[in-house]
């Protein structure tokens, strides 16, 4: 039998550190606000949803969602598919609409 070569074992640490840190992002964005429908991020209109959508970041690489799809599974409730247009991730953001608490 050969010996391991240290190029190797040290690519093969790499990748399986890149592949945890890919592991613990989806699971911290998945616990973040928008991450599930039980902590959806809240909303006054849902006209505010495309904007909030292009000021948040992949979790994976800092890039823009591109919105691919809008529904509203419930009332006040809003599923939002979208695609990081950088690393082609896909995911579900969750928004409520809330109504705005302000004196006439």
């Amino acid at each position: 039998m050969g010996r391991k070569r240290p190029e190797r074992t040290e690519r093969r640490t790499r990748e399986r550190a890149a592949r945890q840190l890919v592991r613990d992002r989806e699971k911290l964005a998945a616990l973040s606000p928008g991450g599930g429908e039980t902590h959806p991020i809240v909303v006054t209109s849902s006209a505010v949803i495309d904007v909030r959508i292009n000021a948040m970041p992949c979790p994976q690489c800092e890039g823009q969602y591109r919105l691919v799809e809008h529904a509203a599974p419930g009332a006040g409730l809003r599923k939002v598919d979208v695609t990081c247009r950088l690393c082609g991730v896909s995911r579900v953001l969750w928004f409520r609409l809330a109504p705005v608490d302000e004196p006439n």
